[in-house]
């Protein structure tokens, strides 16, 4: 799981944007965004790093520590 939708909201950035730094479809992106898909590591350092935050920032926990 992972929180790339709900940092684009907190940025006030469009998944359409995104898709056009990354250089992905629309389509892709969405699926990140709506967790049917995950995107390969080098992809969400990637994402992070056009977002501006560090990649753990993306990333869901599914432990509560």
């Amino acid at each position: 799981m992972n929180r790339i939708k709900e940092v684009l909201e907190e940025k006030g950035i469009t998944q359409t944007w995104l898709a056009e730094q990354l250089g992905k479809s629309y389509n892709m992106v969405n699926g990140y965004v709506q967790n049917r898909h995950q995107p390969r590591l080098e992809v969400l350092f990637e994402i992070a790093r056009i977002l501006g935050v560090d990649p753990k920032e993306l990333i869901k926990s599914s432990h509560n520590f």
